[in-house]
């Protein structure tokens, strides 16, 4: 019987240790990563690490890179936040994000009875934002950083010149968004051409644009040839942008939202980005609730997250704003007892009807159509980064002097409080078109402390879903216990309080469990959601080495040393 007792002692010894060999892990390095929506971002942002150059000369090397590789999303034209904790737990944040032009009007969108008019907020000039990425760059490397500015972009120019290849994705993107191209572009672009799978794409125009920005720095882009080039192609193709929008672009550093769930430390980017306090509300409602005992994507799980969803999302669209136009109640919107009092009416019976948390129907449209990237250098610092020109490939609007594809984050604004926008998002006087004003974002670049130590770094494109793609990663690892590709890669879910419905990812959730939440009265949706999110993050091992996460929805790469 002792024998017996021993073998199966040691069987299931045996069986712990192959579950631990089936798990799947993502790159593992020693020294420092880069993940990021392209390889050769990746590869350059990791080179500048092997340098010497600390995380922000790596963070600035691949956005650039990404600008190049990615014009999808990656740019010069658009903009972004970050934030970042250094090795000794200093954290901060930069709002680099596109503002509205000075001539920009409160009801530039609307036609003369008031009616949003259709594709001017979202094609073509009229729908570009001042961009603010190379200003968040230079704002960065004043502050921050330690190899020289024309160190870090050598490479990215030698990018340019050589050309990108083409991926699989990349060529189905680029025939996806040809008809838009030839709609709002006056004369045939780069991207008209029928561009396969392994044909290398060049960009000489680029590279001479970031040889200027190279050699004068943030007045490489925002005065002189450039800002002329650029202010004069807006205006010939109906934009208002002027060479004194261009000028008076400033980068602004943020103070982070910071709040606790469990024993994590959660440092996620604050308004415009409503990304910090959205994921703060959520996690605030669900962490009453033994989530890890009710299972990884269960019926029980999917309710109390849907749930808290539905709640942050209709004050998302209530609330915030550019804080430097409108009050927010931070504070109150991310305490525990307003966590308490908005899931009072929860039940695990029945879902809380949207219509009754605020009256209004919208359409949804899913988007994946920006960028993130997470890197950490052999130092310990950390960055999340996300960036985008809001649609895909922006307004569609390329100018072929500089080699770049512009913006349309106008849309983000409210263009008509209680109407949608592109991603189906509703909006309120709070987030109203003003001049230079700040539009809202759901980007939520994020990094996490665990016992006072660095955890995690991570952020995903998705548009609206970009909040709920964070959290259920997150959720994944801490609750559930996955790897960080393991977290990454599993299914996931959304809901945004309108139209009241859970976005499902098709033939990932199971018939039964979709049957039993359609028995309890939620509406699914797996038709409409081919992909949300693509998260890229890093995990700090217990033995302090490095797993990337790099989402395999996407041509997302981990390069680490």
């Amino acid at each position: 019987m002792k024998y017996s007792i021993f073998y199966i002692f040691l069987f299931l010894i045996a069986c712990k240790d192959q579950d631990k060999a089936l798990r799947k892990v993502g790159l593992i390095a020693k020294h420092a990563m880069v993940v990021s929506a392209r390889v050769e971002a990746s590869q350059i942002g990791s080179d500048i690490l092997k340098k010497g150059g600390n995380v922000f000369d790596a963070m600035i090397a691949t956005e650039f890179a990404l600008a190049v590789a990615y014009p999808y999303a990656g740019n010069l034209g658009g903009g972004g936040f970050m934030v970042y904790r250094t090795n000794s737990g200093d954290i901060g944040a930069i709002d680099y994000r596109e503002k509205a032009p000075i001539a920009a009007t409160k009801n530039m969108y609307l036609d003369s009875i008031g009616n949003v008019i259709p594709e001017k907020s979202t094609l073509g000039a009229l729908a570009v934002g001042v961009p603010g990425t190379v200003a968040g760059m230079f704002a960065i490397h004043e502050k921050f950083g330690s190899l020289p500015i024309n160190v870090i972009l050598r490479p990215v120019i030698e990018l340019a010149y050589k050309g990108v290849v083409v991926t699989q994705k990349q060529e189905d993107r680029i025939k996806k968004y040809q008809p838009l191209f030839l709609k709002t572009n006056k004369d045939s672009i780069k991207f008209n051409r029928p561009w396969k799978t392994n044909d290398t794409i060049k960009y000489p125009e680029l590279a001479k644009t970031l040889e200027r920005i190279s050699m004068y720095g943030k007045d490489g882009f925002y005065k002189g040839k450039t800002a002329k080039l650029l202010s004069s192609f807006i205006q010939s193709n109906g934009g208002i942008i002027s060479q004194e929008d261009l000028a008076k672009y400033k980068a602004i550093w943020r103070s982070p939202i910071i709040f606790n769930y469990d024993d994590l430390k959660i440092i996620s980017m604050s308004p415009p980005a409503s990304g910090g306090i959205c994921l703060a509300q959520i996690m605030k409602m669900i962490e009453p609730f033994p989530i890890h005992e009710y299972g990884h994507n269960s019926l029980k799980s999917i309710q109390v997250i849907t749930e808290a969803e539905r709640r942050a999302y209709a004050d998302r669209s209530f609330f915030l704003g550019d804080p430097d136009f409108v009050e927010i109640p931070i504070k109150n919107l991310i305490s525990e007892d307003y966590a308490k009092q908005r899931m009072q009416s929860f039940s695990f019976n029945k879902p809380t009807l949207s219509s009754d948390l605020e009256h209004g129907t919208i359409d949804f449209i899913e988007s994946d159509e920006t960028t993130h990237y997470s890197i950490i250098d052999r130092f310990g610092n950390a960055i999340a980064a996300t960036t985008t020109l809001n649609g895909a490939y922006g307004s569609k609007l390329y100018c072929k002097e500089l080699g770049f594809f512009l913006n349309n984050e106008m849309d983000d604004f409210s263009s008509k409080p209680g109407s949608p926008n592109m991603f189906g998002l509703l909006g309120a006087e709070a987030n109203s078109i003003a001049p230079e004003k700040r539009m809202l974002s759901s980007m939520t670049p994020t990094i996490i402390e665990k016992q006072g130590a660095l955890y995690m770094t991570l952020g995903t494109p998705g548009g609206s879903t970009i909040i709920t793609s964070v959290l259920q990663t997150i959720l994944n690892v801490h609750e559930y216990k996955m790897s960080m590709q393991e977290a990454v890669d599993a299914p996931r879910f959304h809901h945004q309080w309108l139209p009241d419905e859970i976005r499902m990812e098709p033939n990932a959730f199971n018939k039964r469990l979709i049957n039993d939440l359609n028995d309890k009265g939620y509406k699914t949706n797996q038709k409409d959601s081919p992909i949300i999110g693509k998260v890229d993050g890093i995990l700090v091992l217990q033995d302090k080495r490095y797993e990337g996460g790099a989402d395999h929805r996407g041509d997302d790469t981990a390069v680490g040393f």
